[in-house]
């Protein structure tokens, strides 16, 4: 909102958030207050964040600017390392984020072979792929669409050659590498110009392999992993992807969200059309939906494995964020042994004889080759009949939100108490991480929306998130910086020990006078251990009051009173001796509750309280006492009262009209 003009006092709550006079204008109050109703009552009350923060670090250690924007990029980081590589245009920026000294970045110039790309677009060399090899890093990219490796070691590049397969031809193709040991595999097309059907590959080992053409349609590659087993010889490999449905019906989705499984020991086949491709292909469908509310999310956006911390592969975690086309999310959560279960025990869809033997899919041991019956089958009807639904006994969505997510990691934590914890950080499309935390165990998990996190110092898409459990740290880049964000911000969370046990966070506790992070106290704090009404937890049963401010007023003029809502979870209300003279519900669209007062008499002077209400958790946020002004002053209230209309106005009707446009 724009200041009030020079000598006018403004009027209202600390921290700069202020109500100002109200002025007369050509628009009556009641319009106003009309547009005001309508814009509170727009949003999803408690589906979003509690909190909302501004990560703003430590002076020149938390944030590192590029220079110039880098519009591709791809970072690499290693859990407990305080190095951070991004692959940008024809170079790799290298940033050092030791604890306790600034942050530091160099260079590494990785050239380009321009000559050979006049009259093509891309002509750039887009680093693509950076992986770690020994001591060195291997960095792949474009090359003015001559896709090269190079090595880089001690800020010294070396040219490789080309390699096709490592790097794609554009940075915008969907492009995705698994290295495993001296193998590797990739969805990247060989050749420029033929060759257009995506494919997943084994590009190095023992035997170069490829997916049939007619396998998938049209794939958009998220995820791929390798599981080791319990039997060598049965190891797989997992790729999650999305696909064209082959379901044409005007009411059926766009796409379909699939696992696909390969034997990691398969050599191909015996015939001459199954000897250089994948015998043991299959996929299956990824069920995201809400049957009790009708929802479903057909759009695969990310994927993240949890490992099991007893080391159990077949209860490894999948957390799969999906999208459904008004751009609303859900989360999924799938188990490894699930995912084997369907392909191990069902049947192919419109397949109705007997399956061969050996079933198609299944790994045999001592390298044998796949016979060529069960490689036909399993060509012809590559998907089986059942889908792999989340885990629980509802087979629901963990959470469905209203917000756009695009990539996930999650970090399994202890609290104070023992108990454990998974958080789950999500990037938004609008640049933002949402912190999210899953408690309980599996059939009756509790998930809470904690906070939003701006990592940013200029507000931009999140191009990538890397998670760093051991340093209990987030690194993620915009096209213009890269960030250091802490897991334990606890500090953003304000109201004493009620605030601090308010925001259910496992990673921050009470510890005297403030609310600190687990990690950092030498002693036991203070958490939560009743989530419904975790201020209870607090010595003091009752929250601190809020300050007494005093304001002097003309009578008859037209005021508001402005009362930050910090939670977004809350119900506010402004109070006046015994009457509620407005409330705001949880998914108002004003970071403020806004009181007007269209004309000030008698009665309406007096004490006025702001307050939070939460459950049971009611606190006062604000507490004013307007008092009557002295006839001198009137005039001069009443000029700055006109001099401020632009600034209200300008500040705060396009909100209001835009909530009224939108409801």
């Amino acid at each position: 909102m724009t200041p009030p003009p020079p000598g006018c006092a403004s009027l209202g709550a600390p921290r700069a958030r202020v109500p100002s006079p109200l002025v007369r204008s050509g628009l009556p109050l009641r319009l106003l207050l009309l547009l005001w109703t309508a814009a509170a009552s727009q949003g999803h009350p408690r589906n979003g964040p509690r909190i909302s923060a501004v990560w703003k670090g430590h002076a020149g250690r938390d944030h590192v600017d590029f220079g110039p924007a880098e519009p591709h990029t791809v970072l690499l980081h290693e859990p407990g390392s305080s190095s951070v590589w991004v692959g940008g245009r024809s170079k790799v920026y290298v940033f050092d984020f030791s604890k306790g000294r600034n942050a530091s970045m160099r260079t590494v110039n990785i050239g380009s072979t321009k000559g050979s790309c006049r009259d093509k677009q891309d002509c750039e060399n887009y680093v693509t792929l950076l992986e770690k090899q020994g001591e060195g890093l291997l960095v792949c990219g474009t090359n003015a669409r001559r896709p090269s490796c190079w090595t880089l070691v001690n800020d010294t590049a070396e040219l490789l050659g080309e390699r096709r397969g490592y790097a794609p031809f554009s940075p915008d193709e969907n492009s995705l590498v698994l290295f495993d040991g001296s193998e590797v595999y990739s969805t990247i097309r060989k050749q420029e110009y033929n060759g257009k059907i995506p494919r997943f590959r084994r590009i190095r080992g023992e035997i170069e392999l490829y997916t049939s053409d007619t396998v998938m349609q049209n794939p958009q590659f998220i995820k791929a992993t390798i599981v080791h087993q319990d039997q060598a010889y049965d190891d797989k490999i997992y790729y999650f992807f999305r696909e064209d449905n082959p379901d044409k019906n005007p009411e059926a989705p766009l796409n379909v969200s699939r696992v696909a499984q390969l034997c990691r020991g398969d050599q191909g086949g015996e015939s001459s059309l199954s000897v250089s491709k994948w015998n043991t292909f299959l996929k299956a469908m990824l069920v995201c939906s809400d049957a009790t509310s009708n929802k479903n999310f057909n759009r695969l956006q990310d994927v993240f494995l949890l490992p099991d911390p007893n080391g159990q592969w077949r209860d490894t975690r999948v957390y799969g964020v999906f999208s459904n086309p008004w751009n609303y999310s859900a989360i999924c959560v799938y188990s490894l042994g699930d995912i084997d279960k369907v392909f191990r025990t069902s049947s192919l869809k419109g397949y109705h004889s007997d399956l061969p033997n050996p079933r198609p899919g299944k790994c045999l041991p001592d390298r044998q080759p796949i016979p060529t019956e069960t490689f036909q089958v399993a060509d012809s009807h590559p998907e089986v009949v059942q889908r792999v639904e989340p885990v629980g006994p509802l087979k629901t969505p963990l959470f469905h939100s209203k917000y756009h997510y695009q990539k996930v990691v999650v970090h399994r934590m202890h609290a104070s108490s023992g108990e454990t914890f998974h958080v789950l950080y999500l990037t938004t499309d609008k640049g933002t991480i949402h912190k999210v935390v899953e408690s309980g165990e599996r059939e009756h998990s509790l998930v809470f929306s904690i906070l939003e996190i701006q990592p940013f110092r200029r507000p931009a898409t999140i191009q990538a998130m890397s998670l760093d459990a051991d340093r209990r740290k987030l690194y993620v880049n915009s096209q213009w910086e890269v960030s250091q964000v802490p897991l334990d911000l606890c500090e953003v969370y304000s109201g004493g020990c009620h605030g601090c046990l308010m925001a259910r966070d496992p990673y921050c506790g009470w510890n005297q006078d403030r609310c600190v992070s687990i990690y950092s106290s030498p002693e036991p704090v203070l958490q939560s251990i009743n989530p419904a009404e975790p201020h209870k937890g607090c010595p003091n049963p009752k929250p601190e009051q809020a300050p007494l401010q005093k304001v002097s007023l003309a009578q008859n003029s037209r005021y508001y009173l402005s009362c930050p809502m910090e939670s977004h979870h809350a119900t506010y209300s402004w109070r006046h001796e015994n009457s509620v003279e407005q409330s705001c519900e949880p998914g108002h669209q004003s970071p403020n509750c806004i009181l007007f007062i269209e004309n000030l008499t008698d009665l309406q002077y007096g004490h006025y309280y702001c307050e939070a209400q939460e459950g049971s958790y009611l606190r006062e946020a604000q507490h004013w006492e307007l008092l009557r002004e002295d006839g001198a002053m009137t005039s001069h209230l009443l000029g700055c009262a006109r001099a401020l209309a632009a600034s209200l106005w300008l500040g705060v009707l396009p909100t209001l009209t835009l909530g009224l446009l939108v409801h």
